[in-house]
């Protein structure tokens, strides 16, 4: 579970996140929604203790996000964006690499397991920089679901991917049953296809919807995007 409980975000007099309370419950899968600049990537780092907390709390599995205490860090895993990989190395190479930057040692079995959940397992030993973006944002997911962490934020993981790129991402996200999801998203029938729930942020305040609450109470009900 992720609770969040009146946290403020300000640089300089700009008040960026206004009072933000919100519990993201287990097995949820979020949306993170909002217009561009509206505070998403800073909610997203105030979240992984890259941004320190100003004023407010926030906890992970009941754990409070601080500098002092690192335990929180072991429940979490997070997908950027635009995820650094190893060109010259396979998709099994840098899984491996990654792995063991974190474990010292990588169990084949589980790199096994994830490579075969992303559909990358017969691309191995094909070296990365023959991917196409897809199955680079797969490789990427792949290492993010090593750790087998409880919690998942997952930054934009079909951006500029083709729509079979996208139904392939969608497709593992909607297996993870077990898994505490936050998807920062701009696409409704993503957010459609796999989330429970919407997390939308507007002006510095989030409110939490379920999505078909959101896609009323914004009038996109008919909306693709």
């Amino acid at each position: 579970m992720i609770k969040v409980t009146n946290l403020n975000q300000s640089f300089g007099k700009k008040m960026v996140l206004d009072s933000i309370t919100i519990e993201i419950g287990n097995n949820e899968i979020c949306a993170l929604v909002g217009r561009n600049g509206a505070g998403k990537s800073t909610f997203i780092n105030s979240l992984l203790g890259l941004l320190p907390v100003k004023q407010g709390t926030i906890e992970i599995n009941g754990i409070e996000v601080t500098k002092k205490n690192q335990v929180w860090k072991k429940t979490i895993a997070y997908l950027p964006e635009k995820f650094m990989l190893y060109p010259m190395l396979t998709g099994l190479e840098n899984l491996t690499f990654f792995a063991e930057a974190v474990f010292k040692k990588a169990n084949l079995g589980r790199m096994e397991q994830v490579l075969k959940s992303v559909s990358l397992w017969d691309d191995r030993d094909v070296q990365v920089k023959s991917y196409s973006k897809g199955m680079l944002q797969r490789l990427g997911l792949a290492i993010t679901l090593y750790q087998d962490s409880g919690i998942l934020i997952l930054d934009e993981p079909t951006s500029g991917i083709d729509p079979m790129g996208r139904k392939e991402i969608l497709d593992v996200l909607g297996s993870l049953n077990d898994k505490t999801i936050l998807l920062s998203s701009h696409h409704l029938d993503e957010i459609r296809q796999v989330c429970t729930h919407v997390a939308y942020l507007n002006n510095g305040k989030m409110e939490k919807y379920t999505v078909d609450e959101f896609l009323q109470t914004h009038n996109l009900g008919g909306i693709d995007a």
